[in-house]
């Protein structure tokens, strides 16, 4: 199993939900959060925002479906062809042990 953390912009959340929805992927966490990446903020006329805010999807998946639903974030999550800086990040961490708390199952 699998930790997927995407951290994206707010405009792009409810398409990539939608589309990992479509192909399969329902379970998932979703966030408010602040911070900056590379470019340090920005900058508006003489206002510095150096905390933007994001969006933070967090998702366990099975390691044979690790692939599809980062292919799904960063086409859904990218701004324009090529992509801009703010874009978001994706994070994937290994998950030792889930367990279902109303069954008591473990696993996903």
């Amino acid at each position: 199993m699998l930790l997927v953390r995407a951290i994206i912009r707010p405009e792009k959340v409810g398409v990539v939900l939608s589309e990992l929805l479509s192909a399969g992927y329902p379970a998932v966490t979703k966030m408010d959060v602040y911070g900056r990446g590379k470019q340090k903020g920005v900058k508006v006329g003489e206002v510095y925002y150096d905390e933007i805010p994001k969006d933070m999807i967090l998702m366990v998946v099975d390691d044979a479906d690790k692939d599809d639903v980062v292919k799904i974030i960063m086409k859904y999550a990218r701004t324009g062809e090529s992509g801009h800086f703010g874009d978001g990040r994706i994070f994937v961490s290994p998950v030792e042990e889930a367990y279902t708390i109303s069954t008591k199952k473990k696993g996903l």
